[in-house]
């Protein structure tokens, strides 16, 4: 578009929405001071409007998601979602969105969306979640895990302690409690929601994934399990004790028509490798324990008090009342007992561990008089120990009389031997010191006779030295008197005034005449050798 007026014009050009202004200068070069002022107020309204722009955006299209928040969108424009749809299914619908923001800083169109910043789903510690899917098809008859992603219910898989980013339009979480095997527990697992076995009639599962008690085990530790798809029961496998007279009166009537009592201790443990078949059949539902399912009572009840209990009617009953008062028949009677005990539980899968019979109480009618038998057979038997005891603390005594005096004997000869090797050893020492002596005293006599001749050399040499010295001066002052004329007296007065020269640094005299100079001129005369 082009306006009347030549300074500026407007166009708007094909490949754009926005107008574009160019300006024409005036045909003297210079702007008018109106297109100066439209031109500074356009760029004002520019301005302003971009800050204007700017603090809506900030203020009204910001949305600011905290830590350990999300924050849920919801369209507010776009298609209508179906009568049986919560969420919209995508961002073109209207509705609560299933995709969340996490943390950040983002910013929306207010005239198309909504929002809702609410915390993150937190899993304690030491505690799981259980995922409960709110949206999606709706679960078959009789099916009550939601196997599918598309399927609305109770989801297979858990959450570990942490913060998850969950959309909670979308799912719940349910926290529960982990499942923890102490040491020394196994933990039987029975699918809750699983395809049937082929064979449902038998006690554990042969088929691994089907539903019903599994046939492996759990070992001790910490399992996060969903409780709506497994179920885990803890079963004992340690060592237990029990006494047989505390659970009730163990007895059995004897050969001749007495009654015996009993009193003794069971030591078992469940085996581990057959703790779920033990706990599918031997459990029961009245004796739950929060901590556990305590099966260790229906394994006394059920299995060990009916096979004790049977055993001992069986044998005792071959036996007469007084055999049981003798220690003989009482030893083989507790290992018959454990024996059996053992062989009547391990393949039920009970290990019995030890199983002692600690007491056996006779009739009182016939078990005084065989018991006071009994004490005079073991009375002889203790005094003929004692008969045995004495010979055999006489030998002893002899034999350790025969030994000291063996020990004595080589204790004398040991000593002889010793003080014989001294005395050698000291006529030995004493004989090398004197030979060491003697050869001493050699050796100092030859070094004196040594030291003498070199005394009597070093006097001569000593001797000679002085005369060759005397010698040489004699005949050095020999040479300087032959260089005198052999005038000794020249010779002297040379030596003398030689030795004061040096202590005169001036000599003053009035005239050559003086009596002083007198004395140089014996110099000067001998100064020049006679020819």
């Amino acid at each position: 578009m082009n306006s009347n007026n030549d300074d500026f014009s407007i166009e708007t050009p094909f490949d754009t929405d926005k107008p574009k202004i160019n300006w024409k200068k005036p045909p003297g070069g210079k702007k008018k001071p109106w297109m100066l002022f439209a031109g500074m107020g356009t760029l004002f309204f520019l301005i302003l409007f971009t800050a204007l722009f700017g603090w809506f955006a900030y203020t009204s299209c910001r949305i600011e998601v905290p830590a350990k928040h999300i924050a849920i969108l919801i369209k507010k424009t776009g298609l209508d979602i179906e009568n049986d749809q919560e969420l919209a299914p995508d961002a073109d619908h209207k509705g609560i969105q299933k995709d969340v923001l996490s943390e950040g800083r983002y910013f929306y169109n207010p005239y198309h969306w909504d929002w809702e910043v609410v915390p993150m789903i937190e899993v304690p510690t030491n505690k799981l979640g259980v995922r409960i899917r709110l949206q999606g098809d709706d679960l078959g008859y009789a099916q009550i895990i939601a196997n599918q992603p598309n399927e609305k219910g109770i989801v297979p898989d858990v959450l570990r302690p942490g913060r998850y980013p969950i959309n909670p339009y979308l799912e719940e979480i349910k926290q529960h409690d982990p499942v923890i095997i102490p040491a020394g527990y196994k933990g039987v697992v029975t699918l809750l929601s699983a395809p049937l076995p082929k064979n449902p009639n038998v006690p554990v599962s042969q088929e691994a994934g089907t539903r019903g008690v599994q046939a492996k085990t759990l070992d001790p530790g910490t399992y996060y399990i969903n409780p709506y798809v497994k179920h885990v029961s803890l079963v004992d496998c340690r060592s237990q004790r029990f006494d047989l007279a505390k659970l009730e009166d163990m007895g059995f009537p004897s050969k001749d028509g007495f009654w015996v009592s009993l009193d003794g201790s069971i030591e078992f443990r469940v085996k581990p490798e057959n703790a779920a078949e033990v706990f599918v059949i031997y459990n029961d539902s009245t004796n739950d324990d929060p901590q556990g399912e305590r099966i260790d009572e229906e394994i006394r009840n059920k299995i060990i008090m009916p096979n004790a209990r049977s055993f001992c009617r069986l044998l005792g009953s071959n036996k007469s009342g007084r055999d049981f008062i003798g220690g003989v028949t009482r030893k083989e009677f507790q290992q018959e007992f454990q024996n059996a005990m053992r062989k009547a539980c391990e393949p039920l899968g009970v290990e019995i561990i030890q199983a002692l019979i600690t007491d056996i109480y006779p009739p009182q009618r016939i078990a005084e008089p065989v018991r006071k038998r009994e004490v005079a057979r073991q009375q002889l038997d203790q005094f003929k120990q004692q008969i045995l005891q004495q010979q055999s603390e006489m030998k002893l005594a002899v034999e350790k009389e025969l030994v000291l005096r063996s020990k004595q004997l080589v204790q004398a000869d040991q000593e002889v031997v010793t003080m014989t090797v001294q005395a050698k050893r000291e006529q030995e020492v004493a004989v090398t010191k004197a030979n060491e002596t003697l050869g001493v005293a050699g050796f100092k006599l030859e070094a004196a006779k040594d030291e003498a001749v070199a005394i009597v050399a070093r006097g001569k040499a000593n001797a000679d030295v002085i005369v060759f010295q005397n010698e040489a001066e004699a005949a050095g002052w020999r040479e300087s008197v032959t260089a005198f004329g052999g005038d000794g007296n020249a010779f002297a007065r040379y030596i003398l005034y030689r030795a004061i020269a040096p202590g005169y640094d001036n000599i003053m005299v009035n005239t050559a005449d003086s009596p002083m100079m007198d004395v140089f001129k014996s110099l000067q005369e001998n100064a020049t050798p006679k020819q």
